[in-house]
C-alpha cells in the first residue's frame, strides 16, 4: 500500500454520489448499511449531488402525481437523508459547476446515479411536426420541472400514444383525466389550468404486441379505471393469442391477472351506458407505427397510419400489409427512456449508458477507471421498477467495497474543502435543510389553498414550488 493509500485508510473514505434519485440515495444507504462500515472496519463520508434544488429526481419528476405509491417511496427516501449521515448539495451540474477532476481532487470514489431523462428516438416520417411530442417531456411539464417551459399545448381532441409500458399509461390517464381529479396531487397551478382547458375527448394508446406482452403493470392497468367520467374502449380484433401468450398467461400471474382484467373490460360494453362519458380511453394491440403524417402541408399532426401486425407464435410479432389511418391532432411517444452522455466518461449511444463491468465504469479499452462507478438507469439502461435500482446499487456498492483499498486517494479530503469550492465559484448549492424549508413551504401552500373559499372542500396536501430560482431562494432562506 502506498503512503497516500495508508494515508486515506486512515481517514473516513470520501465518496461522491452525483443523482439523488433513488438509485443514489439507495446507494448511499447500502453503502452507510454495510457490515464493513457497521463493523468498524472503516469510516465512509458521503455527498450525494443532484442538478436540481431538490432531492428525488424521478420521484419528483418522472413519476405521475396521482400515483398513490409515490408517497411511501418519497418517505422512505427521506428517512435515509433525514437521519444526517449523508450530505445532500442541491443544484449542482456535473460537467458544469464542477468537473470529474474536481470530484477526483475531493473524493476517493465517485458513484454516477444520473438515470435516463431523455426519451428514446421513434424513427418514422413525420415524428417533427408540430404536435409530435416526447413522453419524457409532457412528463417533465406535469411534474412541475423547474427547467421546461411552464405552458403546454393542449388543444387537441383526439390524441394517440405511443407505447405500452407504465409511461405510455400515466401519459394517456393524465391527458384523459378530468384536472378537478388531479387537485388532490401536489400539481402546480400552471398544470391544473392547462388541463382544466383541454378539449380532448379521445386518447389511443397503441402497442406493437399483443395484450399478454404488454409491459404495464397490473397497478398501472387498474388506475385507469378509476378516472372518473372517461370510458374504456377495447377492440375484439386486437385480442389474439399465440402458444407464447397462451404460456404467459399460464405462468405468470402478473399477465394472468391483466389479460384477465381487459377482457372483463371488453364485455362489460361501456359505451351501452345509461349515461355515456365525455371522454373515453381506447387500447389497441397489435398496431406498429408507420408514418405521422399532417393535413395538406399545414405542418400540425393530422393522423397517424399504423400497420396491423400478429403474433408469430413465440410473443414476438410480424406484419400483415394491412394499414390503417387514425385522425388524431397530437401523438405521444412513450417507447423509453434514453441516458445522456455525460463529460470525460465513455458512453454507449445505442444503449444510453455508461460502459460498465457490474457497475465499474469503463474507459475507451474496456478496462475498469479506477475509483469511479455507476448504478441505476445510467448504468443498466432504463428498465424495470423503481425498486430494481436496488439491486443495482448492491452490486456496485460490493465492487466499491471490494476495491476501497486500492482507490486513487483524494488530494483534498477535507469535507468543507468542496464547499469552499462551491462558494468560489458562486454556486447557490442547497442543502437539506433547505428542502426541509421547501417541503415546508410546498405543505403551506397546500394548506392555504385547501383553506380557501375556492377549495370546494378538496384538501391539498402540498403544491410544487416550479419556478428554480424561487426553489433556491425558499430553499436558501
Amino acid at each position: 500500500m502506498s503512503n497516500s493509500a495508508e494515508s486515506a485508510a486512515k481517514r473516513p473514505l470520501r465518496v461522491a454520489i452525483v443523482g439523488a434519485g433513488p438509485a443514489g440515495v439507495y446507494a448511499a444507504d447500502i453503502l452507510t448499511k454495510s457490515n464493513e462500515v457497521k463493523g468498524g472496519d472503516f469510516e465512509v463520508s458521503i455527498d450525494l449531488f443532484e442538478a436540481y434544488p431538490a432531492p428525488y429526481g424521478l420521484i419528483r419528476y418522472g413519476v405521475a402525481p396521482d400515483h398513490p405509491r409515490i408517497k411511501g417511496i418519497v418517505n422512505a427516501l427521506h428517512k435515509v437523508l433525514d437521519r444526517g449521515d449523508i450530505r445532500f448539495l442541491g443544484n449542482v451540474t456535473y460537467g458544469r459547476d464542477l468537473t470529474l477532476h474536481d470530484f477526483r481532487a475531493f473524493y476517493d470514489a465517485v458513484i454516477f446515479s444520473t438515470g435516463a431523462i431523455k426519451d428514446a428516438d421513434l424513427d418514422i416520417p413525420g415524428v417533427e411536426l408540430e404536435g409530435s411530442f416526447g413522453a419524457a417531456d409532457f412528463v417533465s411539464w406535469y411534474d412541475g420541472h423547474p427547467d421546461v417551459p411552464r405552458d403546454w399545448p393542449l388543444d387537441a381532441k383526439e390524441i394517440a400514444v405511443i407505447g405500452n409500458g407504465n409511461v405510455a399509461l400515466d401519459v394517456a390517464r393524465m391527458l384523459v383525466k378530468h384536472a378537478e381529479e388531479l387537485l388532490v396531487t401536489e400539481i402546480p397551478d400552471n398544470v391544473y389550468q392547462g388541463l382544466k382547458n383541454s378539449p380532448v375527448t379521445d386518447v389511443h394508446v397503441f402497442g406493437r404486441r399483443g395484450p399478454a406482452q404488454v409491459k404495464f403493470t397490473p397497478l398501472e392497468l387498474r388506475e385507469l379505471s378509476h378516472a372518473r367520467d372517461v370510458d374504456i374502449v377495447l377492440y375484439p380484433e386486437d385480442f389474439e393469442f399465440d402458444e407464447a401468450s397462451d404460456d404467459a398467461i399460464r405462468s405468470n400471474n402478473q399477465t394472468k391477472t391483466m389479460v384477465n382484467t381487459m377482457t372483463n373490460w371488453l364485455v362489460e360494453e361501456h359505451a351501452e351506458a345509461e349515461e355515456p362519458s365525455s371522454r373515453r380511453l381506447h387500447l389497441h394491440f397489435l398496431h406498429s407505427p408507420v408514418e405521422i403524417y399532417d393535413d395538406g402541408g399545414s405542418g400540425k399532426v393530422a393522423g397517424i397510419k399504423f400497420e396491423r401486425m400478429q403474433l408469430d407464435g413465440t410473443g414476438n410479432v410480424k406484419g400483415t400489409g394491412e394499414f390503417i389511418d387514425y385522425p388524431v391532432q397530437a401523438v405521444y411517444r412513450a417507447i423509453g427512456y434514453h441516458g445522456s452522455a455525460l463529460d470525460e466518461l465513455e458512453y454507449d449511444a445505442k444503449r444510453g449508458v455508461i460502459p460498465n463491468e457490474g457497475g465499474r465504469v469503463l474507459d475507451a479499452e474496456g478496462e475498469p477507471v479506477p475509483g469511479i462507478y455507476a448504478t441505476g438507469w445510467i448504468k443498466r439502461g432504463p428498465v424495470g421498477l423503481i425498486g430494481h435500482t436496488k439491486g443495482d446499487a448492491l452490486e456496485t456498492i460490493g465492487f466499491l467495497l471490494e476495491d476501497r483499498l486500492t482507490l486513487p486517494p483524494a488530494k483534498n479530503p477535507d469535507p468543507q474543502a468542496i464547499i469552499d469550492l462551491l462558494e468560489e465559484r458562486g454556486i447557490e448549492y442547497t442543502t437539506w435543510e433547505g428542502w426541509n424549508r421547501l417541503n415546508a413551504h410546498e405543505a403551506a401552500l397546500g394548506a392555504a389553498w385547501s383553506e380557501s373559499a375556492a377549495s370546494d372542500g378538496v384538501v391539498r396536501e402540498r403544491i410544487k414550488v416550479v419556478p428554480r430560482e424561487e426553489m433556491i431562494e425558499i430553499s436558501r432562506g
